[in-house]
């Protein structure tokens, strides 16, 4: 008997049941919830775990083991499974460790997600697009490009291994995890690189092994940082490709030339170890000294040419030929053809040198003032005609020009270059070479000699011969006889009279007399007239046969003279 049932009563059948309730209620399961169980015995591949109020249900042993799970399961272990069902038709719970583990291990990565914490897990398969990953229970799913920092091939070395991980995305409701391997090296490079980079210094000359070539340059392992080599830090001279001057797994001796500490970019320098070719340079090569070099690099605007090791110079576009002005570079000279330059300019700052290739040949315009003096003649093709003149392929490639003016005595040139079409050859004489600027001035109409100077004392009023060419409208065009001499006579100045001022009086090789009323040899013009002449002949006549007071009428006075002239001609 008891303390209370002797200080009291007996208990009663209701304290009985309330008891009892009040045992089942401390022992509850409801399905859907974790609950911790006792292996009562173990089966073959199952183990039977109590999970109290007498309901057993049985586990499969392979949900026990595992990667990153417990050892060996014995009777009387304590474990944690999740109630699916509480009495099945054979009147056990069926239960599992593995729905355990994975509502256990949700919580746990949910907090981890929120803390933006790392996570350990196993990769253990591979499926489309990507890997799964064992989280302690919980499956999540590693995207491909979230494996490594650089892609991965071959990922059989990480399966089965434990590591780190970071959480990218999780939903509970669907059940999907989302999670990155690369992040986590990525974290652990930068801190890596911090780590690197403070213990480096700008100027500090250190071994690297070179990692991988790209056009522009090369990338140094540095022991556990890279540092970026440029094409152009490798040598003082031109390098056209990296791997000119290095190759995969080499070991270099490197300069820090620049260190960016908010980046970790490291830019390195192999050249800068090396002697400045520049020191001293204007003293090597003064401006006006020829030398040979070779040609490196050919572009729109001229050439590069290699004088030493890592001295280059520019042969401009300009300075490259005397006469061919718009053609490319590369069709005057190639790539590794060995050249003669002369200096034009250096420029020690700035690291240039100007070069000249054409002021090592003579000049084609000088050449030709020696060879063809002015007044000498020349005989060449018509390149070209322009509005202002003819353009004449000469001896050494260059052209010179006969200028409108300079085609004919008479014609005006607008007239007379219609005669000249590309591809005839044509006599000139040479007027004036213009070295400097590259000109030659030629003449077509000085081989005909000028008429004006041949002229002899023609003067002004003197009676002169002249032989009709063309009759116009206006007038009559004419040629003063036994000179190359051309005159147009107006239509007023064909006759005294009015009425016999006809053009159509007069037919092409007729002659007739006039009198020069202008001849002006600086200005190439002379002008005559029939009407000057009859005038001046009436005024003679007056003069000879009659007088103010004589009474004889102009009929006899002009017939007197004409029978004088007639007795002188016969």
């Amino acid at each position: 008997m008891t303390a209370g049932t002797a200080l009291g009563r007996s208990p009663s059948r209701d304290d009985f049941a309330a008891l009892l309730e009040e045992s089942f209620l401390e022992h509850e399961i409801t399905e859907g919830s974790v609950v911790k169980g006792r292996v009562v015995a173990i089966e073959k591949d199952v183990a039977v775990i109590d999970i109290g109020a007498k309901t057993e249900g049985r586990v499969a042993l392979k949900e026990f083991t595992g990667p990153g799970r417990e050892g060996e399961l014995k009777v009387g272990d304590e474990v944690e499974v999740y109630v699916d069902r509480i009495e099945n038709a054979l009147g056990e719970a069926v239960i599992s460790r593995d729905k355990a583990r994975r509502e256990e291990s949700w919580v746990k990565l949910e907090k981890s997600f929120e803390n933006n914490d790392r996570v350990t897990g196993t990769i253990f398969n591979q499926v489309k697009g990507g890997y799964t990953v064992d989280l302690d229970g919980a499956v999540a799913f590693l995207p491909r490009s979230q494996v490594d920092i650089r892609p991965v091939r071959d990922v059989t070395p990480l399966l089965g291994t434990p590591q780190p991980f970071q959480i990218l995305k999780m939903d509970r409701r669907r059940g999907n995890i989302v999670v990155s391997r690369r992040t986590v090296l990525e974290e652990s490079r930068a801190e890596q690189r911090s780590e690197l980079v403070a213990n480096l210094e700008e100027g500090q000359v250190i071994d690297g092994v070179v990692k991988n070539i790209t056009e522009y340059g090369a990338f140094v392992d540095l022991g556990g940082i890279d540092g970026l080599l440029h094409v152009t830090d490798m040598a003082w001279r031109r390098v056209n490709h990296p791997s000119e001057v290095v190759t995969i797994g080499q070991t270099v001796k490197v300069k820090i030339i620049k260190i960016n500490h908010e980046t970790h970019r490291i830019s390195l320098g192999i050249k800068q170890l090396l002697a400045d070719p520049w020191e001293g340079i204007a003293a090597r090569y003064p401006e006006g000294a020829k030398l040979k070099g070779r040609v490196t690099n050919i572009t729109d605007y001229g050439a590069f040419v290699e004088l030493e090791p890592g001295i280059e110079g520019l042969i401009h576009v300009s300075e490259m030929s005397w006469t061919k002005k718009n053609v490319h570079p590369g069709k005057i000279v190639s790539t590794s053809q060995e050249v003669e330059v002369q200096i034009l300019e250096v420029d020690p700052v700035k690291r240039r040198i100007s070069l000249g290739l054409k002021q090592t040949l003579q000049n084609p315009w000088e050449g030709f003032a020696e060879k063809h003096p002015v007044g000498s003649e020349v005989e060449g093709e018509v390149k070209n005609k322009t509005e202002f003149g003819l353009f004449i392929g000469l001896e050494g490639d260059v052209d010179g020009m006969v200028h409108l003016s300079d085609l004919d005595w008479n014609r005006p040139g607008e007239q007379v270059i219609e005669e000249f079409k590309k591809g005839d050859m044509v006599r000139a004489q040479v007027l004036d070479v213009d070295v400097e600027k590259e000109r030659i001035s030629l003449g077509v109409k000085q081989l005909g000699g000028d008429p004006f100077a041949e002229a002899g004392e023609i003067k002004k009023g003197q009676i002169v011969t002249c032989e009709v060419i063309e009759v116009k409208d206006a007038g009559v065009e004419a040629k003063i006889v036994d000179t190359d001499m051309q005159t147009f006579i107006r239509r007023a100045e064909l006759a005294r009279d009015r009425g016999d001022q006809r053009p159509e009086r007069f037919a092409a090789g007729e002659k007739f007399d006039a009198r020069v009323v202008q001849f002006d040899r600086k200005a190439r013009r002379v002008q005559v007239s029939i009407k000057a002449l009859e005038m001046a002949e009436e005024k003679e006549a007056m003069a000879q046969f009659g007088s103010a007071d004589s009474g004889a009428s102009l009929g006899d006075i002009l017939g007197a003279a004409f029978n004088k002239k007639r007795s002188d001609d016969e």
